[in-house]
């Protein structure tokens, strides 16, 4: 799958792993939004946003193989918090999941999000 990042000085660089926007050729998946669910066990993995994005990452690679993809070509995400305040933490983990060219992000503070998680991702893909 082809993709570039799209950057310009007429507007703000990116603040974290991700790119302005991605332009993208190819099919798209579109992956729902992973909790960090252990599937293992079907319990939230963690007291933290660290190990819950680890594995809310996880398993979006996880469904991503089993549509003939990786995380390389994811080209956007959403990321939903329940807490803002997790933001740098989530994104260090985050940036071990995907290199450059970043995929385009936005992420949100939420009300709540199911099973008291504090994290869930949702990404789309081309390939």
């Amino acid at each position: 799958m082809n993709k570039k990042a799209i950057v310009t000085d007429k507007a703000p660089a990116a603040v974290g792993p991700y790119s302005a926007a991605v332009q993208a050729e190819g099919v798209s998946i579109n992956v729902s939004g992973q909790l960090p669910v252990d599937p293992s066990c079907g319990s939230i993995a963690g007291d933290d946003v660290k190990s819950q994005t680890r594995q809310s990452l996880t398993n979006m690679k996880n469904v991503l193989e089993a549509a003939g993809a990786s995380m390389s070509d994811v080209v956007e995400t959403t990321v939903l918090l329940a807490d803002i305040a997790d933001f740098a933490a989530m994104n260090e983990v985050y940036a071990e999941f995907f290199e450059a060219p970043y995929p385009a992000r936005a992420a949100f503070q939420v009300a709540a999000l199911p099973l008291g998680a504090k994290v869930e991702i949702k990404a789309v893909a081309r390939v």
